[in-house]
């Protein structure tokens, strides 16, 4: 069974000012999730599931609707606050959803093969996709032996401002564990974190996760556990996230899982912020002349 692609493309992008999901990048008004759907299906993917809100729904699927008919199988489906586990409450004043680790959950019910689940405003590169659909392809749907891609942390940096990154511990290409920074950013020579008002250095060496991850459906089962947990800890604070890599360590501290680290050298491109859309373009146009990408992707 082919795996599938889930793609994380609810949130309305504060630090951007616009629902860059949606944003062309592309010479034919492509944007940055038609090069991922491109570079998966070359990957041999065999579906994508995008994970949406309900402000952008009808917009979206009209759009990707008509550009992948024919080309992979689609699904839709949308994070809301209230995709909590029957009979949890929680504060009536919270008014987004949970995280990334939620955004997952909200598609169990329609996953059932292994998969990668990646951010929709990432450029992950061709490479990534190869590398990560080798991998899932030779998993059983019942394993917990998971992956992720990781990449060196200065070839993932925002001219633009700081960046969240998750910083990876490893072993023998095995991931030990997740630190989650959410404030990086270049100054001068040094690449720095910011934590409580102060500054901390870091190896751009590093690998950090760019949340690709590879994943069968034990997970959900797994992390819908720790989701549980989670909300009864935290029912009444308004700003708590439930981040995919808090269930990764728990994963890995627990000896539930294993995740098996992929790396890719190519240089990480996106769009945290506006002003990132003109490097954004203007790599995607290098790309096309190079010969990785088609001046048009669905024609």
């Amino acid at each position: 069974m082919k795996p599938t692609l889930l793609v994380l493309a609810a949130g309305l992008g504060s630090r951007y000012g616009g629902v860059k999901q949606m944003d062309p990048i592309g010479p034919s008004g492509e944007n940055i999730i038609d090069y991922s759907v491109f570079d998966a299906i070359r990957a041999g993917f065999g579906k994508v599931v995008f994970v949406i809100n309900s402000k952008i729904e009808k917009d979206f699927k009209e759009v990707y609707e008509a550009r992948l008919s024919g080309k992979i199988e689609t699904e839709y489906v949308i994070q809301e606050i209230s995709n909590v586990p029957a009979g949890l409450t929680f504060s009536p004043e919270r008014v987004k959803p949970w995280g990334t680790g939620h955004a997952v959950l909200v598609a169990k019910d329609i996953v059932h093969e292994t998969f990668a689940v990646i951010n929709a405003d990432d450029f992950y590169g061709k490479n990534a996709f190869e590398i990560m659909g080798r991998y899932l392809s030779g998993l059983t749907v019942s394993e917990t032996n998971y992956a992720m891609v990781g990449y060196e942390l200065k070839n993932t940096l925002s001219e633009n401002g700081s960046v969240s990154r998750g910083i990876c511990n490893t072993i023998d290409h095995m991931l030990t564990g997740v630190v989650e920074r959410t404030s990086i950013i270049r100054e001068g020579n040094k690449v720095i974190f910011e934590e409580g008002g102060k500054k901390f250095p870091l190896d751009e060496n590093e690998l950090v996760s760019m949340n690709m991850w590879g994943f069968t459906p034990k997970y959900f089962e797994q992390s819908e556990s720790y989701f549980t947990t989670f909300i009864k800890e935290n029912s009444n604070n308004l700003k708590a996230e439930f981040y995919i890599p808090f269930v990764i360590n728990q994963l890995i501290n627990k000896e539930e899982a294993s995740v098996k680290v992929l790396e890719s050298h190519d240089k990480w491109f996106g769009v945290t912020y506006q002003e990132d859309k003109k490097q954004t373009v203007q790599r995607v146009k290098e790309m096309i002349e190079e010969g990785h990408y088609p001046e048009s992707l669905w024609k």
